[in-house]
């Protein structure tokens, strides 16, 4: 059963993983406030419906009307989150990084800000999903491509 995300609790569990400087839980928070928000309800959030780029956008619009300027521009960032560790799947698999020449295995994802003089703010996102599986000609080995190309994210 998906369930819609709360905010006030998502803030607190955010402020808690910043917060924090070694292993994190549900369990931990929920002890942490001695109870008060069992674990059982922070996971529920966190298994809750996946929230989508349009839906952040609608949240941070008002915020966005508060700061905008003629000078306005839209920055696109290109990062990898990486997680050497982690079971590859389509969202955690290879990428080529720029920045350091070579693939590494993570998260990949576009993020959209708009900066005027008055202001920053995040207001969209994208990650990077490689669904299909292909086989290099090169070097014979399978790999994965997403089928929406960066450039098209950005259109």
């Amino acid at each position: 059963m998906e369930t819609a995300m709360k905010p006030e609790l998502l803030d607190l569990y955010s402020d808690y993983l910043l917060s924090s400087f070694g292993a994190t839980t549900a369990t931990g928070l929920s002890s942490l406030l001695d109870g008060r928000v069992s674990h059982d309800a922070i996971s529920r959030m966190l298994s809750s419906k996946r929230q989508t780029s349009k839906e952040f956008c609608l949240k941070v619009k008002s915020l966005v009307r508060e700061i905008a300027s003629e000078d306005g521009v839209l920055i696109v960032d290109d990062s990898i989150e990486e997680k050497p560790y982690t079971d590859e799947n389509t969202l955690i698999c290879w990428h080529y990084d720029h920045c350091i020449g070579w693939n590494v295995k993570g998260i990949n994802f576009l993020t959209v800000f708009y900066r005027t003089e008055r202001g920053n703010l995040p207001i969209g996102y994208e990650l990077v999903e490689k669904t299909l599986r292909y086989l290099d000609a090169k070097t014979g080995k399978e790999k994965r491509r997403s089928p929406i190309t960066k450039n098209e994210y950005c259109e």
